[in-house]
């Protein structure tokens, strides 16, 4: 028989029991509690180190926002501590230089402030870079066989340009000194530009273009300084030639009198025949020039010692036609089409216009999603390019 004895004992255990496994749940939990509130420390502190970085990052460019613009000068000439610098407009300063700014000479470019000018950080010389903004430096894939109905004019310019970049040695032992340069000269479309970047090919040599009109510049003397520092690029990547095209923008008549930009084209005109003139003999850099008006073109550039080989490039006649007219229609797919009859119909045409002619004979051929080219669509692109190059006649004779 069980006494009251065991029976407080059992339930005093139970109780026991019971508290502990209570006690238990409430650790389990706390240890929860405080698992989720580390999570929430962590993640928080997260993110208030990346707003703290956000809001450096900005006030560091508010900071910069408000930091006054400097300008870029060029230093002139050295004056004991102090210098004397020229701005883009050209107008010249004597200024302070900052203690920590060493080693400066005249020609650096320098960053100075706006309201003191003095000179705050010296900064490498783009030069190079901003010449390369004026100019197209490339190695041409034009070669001799992608040129037709201009075989004289090769052969002449071969002997001014490639011949001397070559086979240099064979001048030094006739004891002649080869041409500095040679001028194209003919009606626009005939090949000039062709010419030029094909001998380029043959020789190898970096080919620098360059538009006449880019060479003119606002400021006094930007431009004169320009042809310099094309020509020191020439020489840094020769054997180079130089193709300057449309030269007669800039080496037109000279005039006695003048507005102020007639007379910075002038500058610009007159170191150009220096450059020519300062060029060594038998040297790896050479100049052509292009244009459609010899009949401006100012004495100077022309005589001998400067551009002295002058080659005309003329309008094809027919079997010059006929190889211009096999060069671009090499790669199309033609069908029935009577090359001969083409070519006489194409009397007067110039190379460029050839090219028109190939070129909107496969739109004509496209518009009726055929695969091929025949002879009527010859003729069609024959007749377009004809009219086109009336009507642009007749706007030059309105216009003037």
């Amino acid at each position: 028989m069980v006494s009251k004895e065991d029976i407080k004992n059992v339930l005093y255990s139970e109780e026991i029991n019971m508290n502990s496994s209570t006690e238990n749940g409430k650790l389990k939990k706390l240890e929860e509690e405080n698992k989720l509130l580390r999570y929430t420390v962590s993640r928080t502190e997260e993110e208030s180190s990346m707003i703290r970085a956000m809001f450096n990052k900005a006030n560091a460019e508010l900071e910069n926002i408000k930091k006054p613009s400097l300008l870029v000068a060029e230093i002139t000439s050295m004056m004991g501590k102090n210098v004397i610098i020229k701005l883009p407009n050209g107008n010249k300063f004597y200024c302070n230089v900052a203690g920590d700014v060493k080693d400066l000479r005249s020609g650096d470019q320098v960053l100075v402030e706006q309201k003191s000018l003095n000179v705050v950080q010296k900064i490498e010389s783009t030069n190079s870079l901003e010449v390369e903004k004026f100019v197209i430096v490339e190695k041409p894939k034009e070669s001799w066989k992608d040129l037709g109905g201009l075989k004289e004019e090769v052969e002449e310019i071969k002997e001014v340009i490639e011949l001397p970049l070559n086979k240099p040695e064979l001048f030094e032992k006739v004891g002649i000194n080869p041409p500095k340069g040679v001028l194209l000269y003919g009606p626009p479309g005939t090949g000039k530009t062709l010419l030029a970047k094909a001998v380029a090919n043959s020789t190898h040599a970096t080919f620098i273009e360059v538009v006449g009109s880019e060479l003119v510049q606002k400021f006094i003397g930007e431009g004169a300084k320009l042809v310099k520092e094309i020509f020191n690029l020439a020489r840094q990547k020769s054997p180079a030639i130089v193709f300057i095209d449309e030269i007669d923008a800039l080496a037109a008549m000279r005039m006695e009198t003048g507005t102020s930009g007639e007379r910075e084209v002038n500058r610009t005109f007159m170191q150009l025949l220096a450059e020519l003139d300062g060029f060594k003999y038998l040297d790896n850099v050479k100049v052509i020039g292009a244009t459609n008006r010899i009949d401006i073109l100012d004495k100077a550039m022309i005589r001998p010692g400067r551009l002295d080989r002058l080659i005309e490039v003329n309008l094809p006649d027919e079997d010059g036609r006929t190889e211009i007219f096999k060069v671009h229609i090499k790669n199309m797919t033609l069908k029935k089409v009577k090359i001969k009859e083409l070519i006489k119909k194409m009397d007067n045409f110039s190379g460029a216009e050839i090219r028109a002619v190939c070129t909107e004979s496969g739109y004509f051929a496209i518009r009726q999603n055929r695969e091929y080219v025949n002879h009527e669509d010859f003729l069609l692109a024959i007749e377009k390019v004809r009219r086109e190059e009336e009507q642009e006649e007749v706007s030059k004779e309105f216009f003037g």
